[in-house]
């Protein structure tokens, strides 16, 4: 290798280097059961949401989880044509094609409402399914999973 050729590479890595320190994105590897961006939501938020998720240890894991207001989350059910059955209501849904769970921030009610709810999103995931029943069965077994831990005071 010439000497130019790797300066031009000390150059290049020390510019990735910097850039990453700037923007205070880590140089590892992301854990792989962490693996999901969160958007828009506050610190406690996140931080809820991704030890909740990690101790459902679901077998599909959604890419995107959205936190939005209120009239923007009516908007995206109305973009996404969520219908839901008689009965039901809704504070947050998922959309399967793009693994991408919309929540209402105007209505979030704490970290048990978001790990009960969000046991029933990640339920729709795993059994790649629209049917609130499929979602409901599955969530059940991430609910069992929270409440062990709960008792056990880790959350």
């Amino acid at each position: 290798m010439t000497v130019p050729r790797i300066a031009a590479g000390l150059a290049t890595m020390a510019l990735a280097l910097s850039c990453h320190a700037s923007e205070n994105i880590p140089l590892s590897a992301p854990d792989p059961s962490d693996n999901y961006v969160v958007t828009a939501a506050t610190p406690g938020q996140e931080a809820s949401l991704r030890a909740q998720v990690q101790v459902m240890h679901p077998e599909v894991l959604p890419l995107r989880v959205i936190f939005v207001p209120h009239w923007k989350y009516l908007d995206n059910t109305r973009i996404w044509h969520l219908h839901l059955p008689t009965g039901y209501t809704s504070a947050m849904f998922t959309h399967l094609a793009s693994r991408t769970v919309f929540i209402d921030q105007d209505r979030y009610m704490g970290g048990d409402w978001l790990g009960y709810w969000m046991a029933h999103e990640l339920g729709h995931l795993v059994t790649n399914s629209v049917r609130e029943e499929d979602a409901e069965k599955a969530a059940a077994k991430f609910r069992k999973r929270l409440k062990g831990t709960a008792r056990q005071g880790d959350l």
